[in-house]
């Protein structure tokens, strides 16, 4: 038998999720948890096989509670089950050491092939994040912009010309105009406006 414990915010869902599992033969559900906090004692307490870990939490969220079940029990296996296939969520549960990611759209037999292969050691991701790892391994995330290139750029997003942002953060034209080809350069831009443009639309600037 793999035992499993879900975590889950909504006790509806951790209801849906272990009528699901446990008509499966082999799959036994030993412990819930409705945070992250209390997924973290739970797993102590039940030492499952795999963690069933949802991603947005109150408190201490999927990702953190994911760090902190592993450096308590670095063999565990935890597989994040989310709405949520942003880049930024995936990676931050792959670096956390998630073995998988799956959507709350996959079938039961989806679902349970996944728990069946993490606790084989195997990693299980869903197709779409799947695709989504290789191409951000494909076309790695752009250098962020710092503190004071952000500035200078919130400053063109406003209509300032060089000399006035020169004046508004006590440094030098040519220093701004610098500034500016570093941020052209890290946004794979060449005008003022596209820089403006694109950082707003990656949400750099709001």
């Amino acid at each position: 038998m793999i035992s499993v414990l879900l975590v889950d915010d909504h006790p509806v869902v951790r209801e849906g999720l272990r009528g699901m599992l446990e008509a499966e033969p082999d799959l036994t559900v030993v412990g819930e948890a409705g945070s992250g906090d209390e997924a973290v004692a739970v797993n102590l307490a039940r030492a499952p096989d795999v963690v069933l870990m949802d991603l947005r939490m109150p408190g201490l969220d999927g990702v953190g509670a994911t760090r902190r079940i592993l450096a308590d029990t670095p063999d565990r296996r935890v597989v994040v089950l989310t709405t949520y296939e942003t880049d930024a969520d995936i990676l931050r549960a792959v670096e956390a050491g998630a073995a998988g990611y799956l959507l709350k759209d996959a079938s039961r037999a989806e679902l349970a092939g996944a728990i069946r292969a993490a606790a084989r050691g195997e990693t299980v991701l869903a197709p779409s994040v799947a695709g989504k790892l290789v191409a951000r391994v494909r076309n790695p995330a752009p250098p962020p912009l710092s503190a004071r290139e952000t500035e200078v750029l919130r400053l063109v997003a406003r209509g300032h010309t060089n000399a006035e942002i020169g004046r508004a953060l006590h440094i030098g034209e040519a220093t701004v105009k610098t500034h500016l080809l570093r941020v052209f350069g890290k946004l794979g831009v060449s005008d003022r406006t596209a820089a403006v443009t694109t950082a707003m639309a990656r949400g750099l600037l709001t």
